[in-house]
Protein backbone atom coordinates (compact mmCIF):
# COMPACT_ATOMS: atom_id res chain seq x y z
CA UNK A 1 0.00 0.00 0.00
CA UNK A 2 1.15 3.55 -0.70
CA UNK A 3 1.94 5.76 2.25
CA UNK A 4 -0.58 8.43 3.16
CA UNK A 5 -0.10 11.70 5.03
CA UNK A 6 -2.28 11.30 8.08
CA UNK A 7 -1.29 14.57 9.80
CA UNK A 8 -4.40 16.44 10.88
CA UNK A 9 -2.36 19.64 11.09
CA UNK A 10 -1.77 19.50 7.32
CA UNK A 11 -5.48 19.38 6.49
CA UNK A 12 -5.41 23.19 6.26
CA UNK A 13 -2.26 25.18 5.58
CA UNK A 14 -1.93 28.95 5.54
CA UNK A 15 0.65 31.69 5.40
CA UNK A 16 -1.74 34.10 7.08
CA UNK A 17 -1.98 33.15 10.74
CA UNK A 18 -0.14 31.04 13.29
CA UNK A 19 -1.42 30.40 16.77
CA UNK A 20 -0.50 28.65 19.96
CA UNK A 21 -1.95 29.05 23.45
CA UNK A 22 -1.32 32.68 24.38
CA UNK A 23 0.18 33.54 20.99
CA UNK A 24 -1.29 34.92 17.75
CA UNK A 25 0.86 35.93 14.80
CA UNK A 26 -0.52 37.45 11.60
CA UNK A 27 1.82 37.20 8.64
CA UNK A 28 4.57 36.71 11.20
CA UNK A 29 3.72 39.78 13.29
CA UNK A 30 2.61 39.23 16.91
CA UNK A 31 -0.91 40.60 17.22
CA UNK A 32 0.05 42.66 20.26
CA UNK A 33 2.63 44.49 18.14
CA UNK A 34 0.01 45.35 15.53
CA UNK A 35 -2.72 46.50 17.92
CA UNK A 36 -2.50 50.26 18.42
CA UNK A 37 0.36 50.49 15.94
CA UNK A 38 -1.16 50.03 12.48
CA UNK A 39 -4.46 51.16 11.01
CA UNK A 40 -7.25 49.10 9.49
CA UNK A 41 -6.10 49.84 5.94
CA UNK A 42 -2.64 48.59 6.88
CA UNK A 43 -4.22 45.38 8.20
CA UNK A 44 -6.22 44.86 5.01
CA UNK A 45 -3.01 45.20 3.02
CA UNK A 46 -1.08 42.93 5.37
CA UNK A 47 -3.71 40.20 5.37
CA UNK A 48 -4.31 40.20 1.60
CA UNK A 49 -0.80 40.97 0.38
CA UNK A 50 1.49 39.51 3.05
CA UNK A 51 3.39 42.66 3.96
CA UNK A 52 2.71 46.06 5.47
CA UNK A 53 2.21 49.02 3.11
CA UNK A 54 4.02 52.29 3.27
CA UNK A 55 2.13 55.13 4.91
CA UNK A 56 1.45 56.67 1.50
CA UNK A 57 0.13 53.40 0.07
CA UNK A 58 -2.14 52.93 3.08
CA UNK A 59 -3.54 56.46 2.69
CA UNK A 60 -4.34 55.92 -0.98
CA UNK A 61 -5.99 52.58 -0.26
CA UNK A 62 -8.02 54.16 2.53
CA UNK A 63 -9.24 56.92 0.23
CA UNK A 64 -10.77 54.32 -2.08
CA UNK A 65 -12.34 52.46 0.83
CA UNK A 66 -13.84 55.65 2.27
CA UNK A 67 -15.27 56.74 -1.08
CA UNK A 68 -17.45 53.67 -1.59
CA UNK A 69 -18.96 53.12 1.86
CA UNK A 70 -22.52 54.15 0.99
CA UNK A 71 -24.81 55.17 -1.83
CA UNK A 72 -28.15 55.42 -0.06
CA UNK A 73 -31.25 53.20 0.09
CA UNK A 74 -31.53 53.37 -3.69
CA UNK A 75 -28.55 51.00 -3.81
CA UNK A 76 -29.89 47.42 -3.78
CA UNK A 77 -27.37 46.30 -1.16
CA UNK A 78 -28.38 49.06 1.26
CA UNK A 79 -32.12 48.61 0.61
CA UNK A 80 -31.79 44.88 1.20
CA UNK A 81 -30.06 45.42 4.53
CA UNK A 82 -32.81 47.73 5.72
CA UNK A 83 -35.57 45.38 4.55
CA UNK A 84 -33.81 42.46 6.21
CA UNK A 85 -33.86 44.25 9.55
CA UNK A 86 -37.60 44.90 9.27
CA UNK A 87 -38.04 41.17 8.66
CA UNK A 88 -36.38 40.41 11.99
CA UNK A 89 -32.76 39.79 10.99
CA UNK A 90 -29.91 41.06 13.14
CA UNK A 91 -26.92 43.01 11.92
CA UNK A 92 -25.09 39.88 10.83
CA UNK A 93 -28.05 38.67 8.76
CA UNK A 94 -28.57 42.11 7.23
CA UNK A 95 -24.87 42.33 6.35
CA UNK A 96 -24.83 38.87 4.79
CA UNK A 97 -27.97 39.59 2.76
CA UNK A 98 -26.53 42.85 1.45
CA UNK A 99 -23.08 41.51 0.56
CA UNK A 100 -24.67 38.63 -1.36
CA UNK A 101 -26.08 41.22 -3.78
CA UNK A 102 -22.65 42.61 -4.60
CA UNK A 103 -22.16 40.49 -7.68
CA UNK A 104 -21.42 41.28 -11.33
CA UNK A 105 -24.08 43.94 -11.88
CA UNK A 106 -24.17 45.66 -8.48
CA UNK A 107 -20.66 45.57 -7.06
CA UNK A 108 -18.62 43.84 -9.74
CA UNK A 109 -17.72 46.77 -11.96
CA UNK A 110 -14.54 47.55 -10.03
CA UNK A 111 -13.16 44.06 -10.59
CA UNK A 112 -14.22 44.23 -14.23
CA UNK A 113 -12.54 47.60 -14.72
CA UNK A 114 -9.27 46.37 -13.23
CA UNK A 115 -9.44 43.37 -15.57
CA UNK A 116 -9.96 45.63 -18.58
CA UNK A 117 -7.13 47.92 -17.46
CA UNK A 118 -4.85 44.88 -17.30
CA UNK A 119 -5.87 43.80 -20.80
CA UNK A 120 -4.84 47.20 -22.12
CA UNK A 121 -1.62 47.19 -20.09
CA UNK A 122 -0.68 43.77 -21.44
CA UNK A 123 -1.36 44.89 -25.02
CA UNK A 124 0.83 47.96 -24.51
CA UNK A 125 3.57 45.71 -23.13
CA UNK A 126 3.65 43.88 -26.49
CA UNK A 127 4.51 47.15 -28.23
CA UNK A 128 1.10 48.47 -29.24
CA UNK A 129 0.49 52.21 -28.91
CA UNK A 130 -1.75 53.02 -25.96
CA UNK A 131 -4.57 54.50 -28.05
CA UNK A 132 -4.72 51.49 -30.37
CA UNK A 133 -4.47 48.98 -27.53
CA UNK A 134 -7.23 50.79 -25.65
CA UNK A 135 -9.59 50.83 -28.62
CA UNK A 136 -8.99 47.15 -29.40
CA UNK A 137 -9.44 45.98 -25.83
CA UNK A 138 -12.56 48.11 -25.40
CA UNK A 139 -14.09 46.49 -28.48
CA UNK A 140 -13.03 43.07 -27.23
CA UNK A 141 -14.72 43.73 -23.89
CA UNK A 142 -17.93 44.83 -25.59
CA UNK A 143 -17.95 41.79 -27.85
CA UNK A 144 -17.46 39.43 -24.91
CA UNK A 145 -19.43 41.19 -22.16
CA UNK A 146 -21.89 43.61 -23.76
CA UNK A 147 -22.00 47.30 -24.54
CA UNK A 148 -21.33 48.67 -21.04
CA UNK A 149 -17.72 49.56 -20.25
CA UNK A 150 -17.14 49.02 -16.52
CA UNK A 151 -16.15 52.06 -14.52
CA UNK A 152 -17.84 54.67 -16.72
CA UNK A 153 -21.23 56.34 -16.69
CA UNK A 154 -23.73 56.56 -13.84
CA UNK A 155 -27.51 56.32 -13.89
CA UNK A 156 -27.87 58.80 -11.01
CA UNK A 157 -24.85 61.13 -11.03
CA UNK A 158 -25.02 63.20 -14.17
CA UNK A 159 -22.86 64.70 -15.50
CA UNK A 160 -20.21 63.80 -12.91
CA UNK A 161 -19.85 61.29 -10.11
CA UNK A 162 -18.43 63.60 -7.40
CA UNK A 163 -16.25 60.85 -5.96
CA UNK A 164 -14.23 60.14 -9.09
CA UNK A 165 -12.42 63.47 -9.65
CA UNK A 166 -11.27 63.59 -6.03
CA UNK A 167 -9.90 60.05 -6.16
CA UNK A 168 -8.12 60.70 -9.45
CA UNK A 169 -6.57 63.85 -7.99
CA UNK A 170 -5.22 61.75 -5.11
CA UNK A 171 -3.78 59.26 -7.61
CA UNK A 172 -2.03 62.10 -9.40
CA UNK A 173 -0.59 63.33 -6.10
CA UNK A 174 0.60 59.80 -5.35
CA UNK A 175 2.17 59.54 -8.80
CA UNK A 176 3.99 62.83 -8.32
CA UNK A 177 5.29 61.60 -4.95
CA UNK A 178 6.48 58.31 -6.45
CA UNK A 179 3.96 56.19 -4.51
CA UNK A 180 2.45 54.76 -7.72
CA UNK A 181 3.64 54.69 -11.32
CA UNK A 182 0.52 56.23 -12.85
CA UNK A 183 0.31 53.72 -15.71
CA UNK A 184 -3.24 52.63 -14.92
CA UNK A 185 -4.41 56.20 -14.47
CA UNK A 186 -3.06 56.88 -17.95
CA UNK A 187 -4.87 53.79 -19.26
CA UNK A 188 -8.12 54.96 -17.65
CA UNK A 189 -7.77 58.36 -19.32
CA UNK A 190 -7.15 56.69 -22.69
CA UNK A 191 -10.21 54.51 -22.15
CA UNK A 192 -12.23 57.62 -21.31
CA UNK A 193 -11.15 59.21 -24.61
CA UNK A 194 -11.93 56.09 -26.66
CA UNK A 195 -15.33 55.68 -25.03
CA UNK A 196 -16.25 59.32 -25.57
CA UNK A 197 -15.30 58.99 -29.24
CA UNK A 198 -17.34 55.83 -29.65
CA UNK A 199 -20.44 57.27 -27.96
CA UNK A 200 -20.15 60.76 -29.39
CA UNK A 201 -20.52 62.37 -25.96
CA UNK A 202 -18.79 62.39 -22.59
CA UNK A 203 -19.31 59.25 -20.50
CA UNK A 204 -17.63 60.25 -17.22
CA UNK A 205 -15.72 57.88 -14.98
CA UNK A 206 -17.63 56.70 -11.93
CA UNK A 207 -16.66 55.44 -8.46
CA UNK A 208 -15.95 51.94 -9.78
CA UNK A 209 -13.55 53.23 -12.38
CA UNK A 210 -11.76 55.57 -9.99
CA UNK A 211 -11.33 52.97 -7.26
CA UNK A 212 -10.24 50.48 -9.92
CA UNK A 213 -7.45 52.87 -10.91
CA UNK A 214 -6.30 52.99 -7.29
CA UNK A 215 -6.50 49.23 -6.75
CA UNK A 216 -4.64 48.57 -10.01
CA UNK A 217 -1.99 51.19 -9.24
CA UNK A 218 -1.45 49.64 -5.80
CA UNK A 219 -1.09 46.16 -7.29
CA UNK A 220 -4.29 44.49 -6.11
CA UNK A 221 -5.55 41.64 -8.28
CA UNK A 222 -8.91 42.18 -10.05
CA UNK A 223 -10.81 39.76 -7.79
CA UNK A 224 -9.51 41.57 -4.72
CA UNK A 225 -10.98 44.82 -6.08
CA UNK A 226 -14.43 43.32 -5.60
CA UNK A 227 -13.51 42.04 -2.16
CA UNK A 228 -12.30 45.49 -1.16
CA UNK A 229 -15.53 47.04 -2.43
CA UNK A 230 -17.47 44.57 -0.28
CA UNK A 231 -15.42 45.60 2.75
CA UNK A 232 -16.04 49.27 2.01
CA UNK A 233 -19.77 48.98 1.36
CA UNK A 234 -20.19 46.85 4.49
CA UNK A 235 -19.62 49.99 6.56
CA UNK A 236 -22.63 51.67 4.98
CA UNK A 237 -24.65 48.47 5.23
CA UNK A 238 -24.08 48.20 8.98
CA UNK A 239 -24.88 51.91 9.47
CA UNK A 240 -28.16 51.66 7.56
CA UNK A 241 -29.16 48.39 9.22
CA UNK A 242 -28.50 49.89 12.65
CA UNK A 243 -30.44 53.02 11.77
CA UNK A 244 -33.38 50.92 10.59
CA UNK A 245 -33.31 49.02 13.88
CA UNK A 246 -33.58 52.35 15.68
CA UNK A 247 -36.41 53.59 13.45
CA UNK A 248 -38.40 50.39 13.76
CA UNK A 249 -40.75 49.15 11.07
CA UNK A 250 -42.03 45.69 10.31
CA UNK A 251 -41.73 43.66 7.14
CA UNK A 252 -41.10 46.65 4.89
CA UNK A 253 -40.96 45.88 1.20
CA UNK A 254 -39.10 47.79 -1.50
CA UNK A 255 -42.02 50.20 -2.03
CA UNK A 256 -44.79 51.59 0.21
CA UNK A 257 -47.96 49.41 0.26
CA UNK A 258 -49.97 52.03 -1.65
CA UNK A 259 -47.63 51.73 -4.61
CA UNK A 260 -48.28 48.43 -6.31
CA UNK A 261 -46.43 46.66 -9.04
CA UNK A 262 -47.58 46.54 -12.68
CA UNK A 263 -49.55 43.41 -13.50
CA UNK A 264 -48.87 42.18 -17.04
CA UNK A 265 -50.79 38.89 -17.03
CA UNK A 266 -54.24 38.01 -18.42
CA UNK A 267 -57.43 39.83 -17.50
CA UNK A 268 -59.75 38.10 -15.00
CA UNK A 269 -61.26 34.97 -16.57
CA UNK A 270 -63.97 34.14 -14.05
CA UNK A 271 -64.42 31.17 -11.78
CA UNK A 272 -62.13 28.19 -12.43
CA UNK A 273 -65.17 25.89 -11.97
CA UNK A 274 -66.90 27.46 -15.01
CA UNK A 275 -63.79 28.04 -17.08
CA UNK A 276 -63.92 26.66 -20.60
CA UNK A 277 -60.90 25.22 -22.36
CA UNK A 278 -58.64 27.79 -23.95
CA UNK A 279 -57.77 27.37 -27.65
CA UNK A 280 -54.38 26.11 -26.56
CA UNK A 281 -55.97 23.48 -24.32
CA UNK A 282 -58.45 22.54 -27.05
CA UNK A 283 -55.61 21.87 -29.48
CA UNK A 284 -53.82 19.81 -26.86
CA UNK A 285 -56.96 17.79 -26.09
CA UNK A 286 -57.58 17.18 -29.78
CA UNK A 287 -54.01 16.00 -30.21
CA UNK A 288 -54.38 13.51 -27.39
CA UNK A 289 -57.75 12.30 -28.66
CA UNK A 290 -56.27 11.77 -32.10
CA UNK A 291 -53.32 9.94 -30.60
CA UNK A 292 -55.64 7.59 -28.72
CA UNK A 293 -57.51 6.65 -31.91
CA UNK A 294 -54.37 5.85 -33.88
Amino acid sequence: MSERDTSVADWWHTDIIDMAPGEIRLRGYPIEDLIGTVGFSDMIWLMTRGSLPTAAQARLLESALVAAVDHGPQAPSIATARMAVTCGLGLNGALASAVNLLDDVHGGAGEQAVTLFHWIDEAVATGQPLAKATEQMMLRWQSEHGKFIPGFGHRFHKPTDPRAPRLLALVEEARAAGTVAGNFAQIARALQTALNTQKGHVVPMNIDGATAVIYAELGFAPALARGLFCLSRSVGVVAHAWEQMSQGGRNKGPTPPAHRWTYTGRDPIGSPARAVATPQNSESDAHHRGASRS
